[in-house]
């Protein structure tokens, strides 16, 4: 790959012709070009670009470019639902729609464009499974993405729980819940600020100062992320329980009080410098 390349959007980088057209005819907003295309290629539908490098969209179909997630132009034209319907229509696989659900459910452009409820409502609709995109929606802080999900029938556990702030529903699910929901709910509970939540899972034994799972920024602790978002009570819970503010994220090497102040959480930052 050319130096510079992976800097490039991902439609800029698609090799071949077919396959980047349809992007550009979906980026469009051109409903019948698409339709025409797709027709003309009926293989194409759930062909797979490669992007080298990439982490959760290193292979995708054309339907996961519905979502703008990752961004590449910040918005999506207004017919987006119909250009999915007509990707679908074309054949599209199961493992595509999974795959597509969690991008629209974790991206941020969905959401402001106003169509995220409806992309979720057609996939699901057609056969999507809402459980599967629960997690990431609860990691994103996509919470209306969250709760369409469970209005399509996803199952409340303890990290959404965590997520929402269902303190009582935290409490009634943690007993039976997995060594890792209760990681997962640890990072989801100190993200949001969800005190009480927290409390809980620190007296079931969960370790502040273990760095987050997979999937739920796992570069950082519960300190930097609740540093970060400037939960002031939280902060003061997990250091109380024995949170540690020297240890630092994975990827810049920050510690929490470098978090707060890189949010602009000055006073936290402050006061956790002080604790050195």
């Amino acid at each position: 790959m050319p130096p510079g390349q992976m800097k490039s959007p991902h439609h800029e980088r698609i090799q071949d012709p077919v396959f980047r057209r349809a992007v550009e005819l979906l980026d469009a907003g051109d409903a019948d070009g698409l339709r025409a295309h797709l027709h003309q290629h009926p293989g194409l539908v759930n062909q797979r670009v490669v992007f080298e490098g990439e982490n959760y969209f290193r292979d995708p179909t054309l339907l996961e470019f519905v979502a703008e997630n990752p961004i590449r132009h910040g918005t999506l034209p207004s017919n987006i639902v119909a250009l999915t319907e007509i990707i679908l229509d074309a054949g599209a696989e199961q493992s595509a729609l999974k795959k597509t659900l969690g991008l629209v459910c974790s991206g941020c452009v969905s959401r402001e464009c106003r169509v995220q409820g409806p992309l979720i409502d057609l996939l699901c609709n057609r056969g999507a499974d809402p459980n599967t995109a629960l997690h990431m929606a609860a990691a994103h802080g996509e919470f209306d993405a969250l709760n369409a999900l469970i209005g399509h029938g996803a199952r409340v556990d303890l990290p959404v729980a965590a997520a929402l702030g269902q303190v009582q529903r935290a409490l009634e699910l943690l007993p039976g819940a997995s060594p890792e929901d209760r990681h997962r709910a640890l990072a989801l509970a100190s993200q949001f600020g969800q005190v009480e939540i927290v409390r809980a899972l620190l007296d079931a034994g969960e370790d502040p100062n273990r760095y987050n799972p997979a999937g739920f920024h796992s570069h950082s602790t519960p300190v930097h992320q609740a540093a970060f978002a400037g939960h002031r009570a939280v902060v003061q819970l997990l250091l109380e329980r024995g949170g540690r503010t020297d240890l630092r994220d994975l990827l810049w090497q920050g510690t929490p009080a470098d978090w707060a102040e890189r949010a602009g959480n000055m006073e936290l930052s402050l006061n956790l410098r002080a604790m050195k």
